[in-house]
């Protein structure tokens, strides 16, 4: 009887162990790290990413992993990705400086191997667009869907204040479900002058907020507005939390922060700041390192396994 106890003892210990085992094998492969998109000037070469633990300190990845071949001009400007809810990357970009009514896009499930590269012509509705610049991605698990912002050009269509009419950009979006429907292009958002560069984020429910750069000389500079949904309608902008020539935001969550990195382009450099309530901020870049030569795209959180999985294809070169 003693025997058959002790085995019974003995057989628990063990399934316990082996539990307890996989538990920490699956928390191992569920560790998760950031990896931004990334271009070099003059946005011919394609596709780059730099990756982070901690969100602060950055390093990059050798090579290029997708090279642009959609659009009139073929360049990758401002790329973006999102992870969709079945785990497949979304990326988005510019392909074209002007006289291009559409981005580019394509997908992959390990940011290796990608699919075939589409032309998305989004602003083809109107002749006169002159350019659709910075397309970012948002997953809005509100209503199950991509949305895609970016700015354009419609002469003569909004009040132009001290830019040029080929230089009056607003912020535009369109919804998708699939990468092949698209609903119709719309105005996100009017502040009333040139603006470019938006990047949603979601704080809570009903509690959006909406980065982006007011394009107007001499300001050039980021801030952010307000909105109950993803799609708006934004209001109250706040103060600008830069200084003037920067661009190209993007978000990412810590503990109980919000850092927004940014380009602050005529000095060559990449910064950050740091916020709670998207009112108050405060410059962290005694805290962060960015790799030299990096351009601004879209940081996202993938498993650890992505990003050794493209380290390691960057290594057989």
């Amino acid at each position: 009887m003693k025997q058959k106890i002790l085995l019974l003892l003995l057989a628990g210990f063990i399934l316990s162990a082996c539990n307890s085992n996989k538990k920490e094998n699956n928390a191992q492969e569920e560790k998760e790290v950031w990896i931004s998109t990334s271009f070099r000037e003059p946005a011919g070469e394609g596709l780059k990413f730099i990756y982070s633990y901690d969100g602060y300190k950055w390093d990059s990845i050798p090579g290029v992993f997708l090279k642009p071949e959609t659009g009139i001009q073929k360049v990758m400007r401002d790329p973006s990705i999102v992870q969709g809810p079945d785990g497949t990357f979304h990326l988005v970009w510019t392909c074209s400086w002007k006289h291009d009514p559409g981005f580019g896009y394509a997908s992959s499930k390990d940011l290796i191997n990608w699919s075939e590269q589409k032309y998305i012509p989004v602003m083809a509705f109107d002749t006169t667009t002159v350019n659709v610049w910075a397309p970012e991605l948002f997953y809005d698990d509100a209503s199950d869907e991509f949305i895609v912002v970016w700015a354009s050009t419609i002469p003569y269509k909004f009040d132009k204040g001290i830019e040029e009419e080929l230089n009056n950009h607003r912020l535009y979006y369109t919804k998708t479900k699939d990468f092949n429907d698209f609903t119709k292009a719309e105005l996100l958002y009017d502040p009333g002058y040139s603006s470019i560069d938006a990047v949603i984020v979601k704080k809570g429910p009903s509690d959006y907020v909406l980065i982006f750069k007011d394009n107007t000389r001499p300001e050039r500079n980021i801030l952010a507005a307000f909105g109950e949904t993803a799609t708006g309608p934004y209001h109250d902008p706040a103060e600008k939390f830069t200084e003037s020539f920067t661009e190209g935001p993007s978000v990412l969550k810590t503990d109980d922060e919000w850092l927004i990195y940014y380009d602050a382009y005529r000095n060559y450099t990449y910064e950050a700041v740091s916020t709670k309530d998207f009112t108050t901020y405060t410059g962290i870049n005694d805290k962060i390192s960015v790799p030299k030569g990096h351009k601004h795209g879209t940081i996202f959180k993938a498993k650890e396994s992505i990003l050794k999985g493209i380290i390691a294809e960057k290594s057989k070169l």
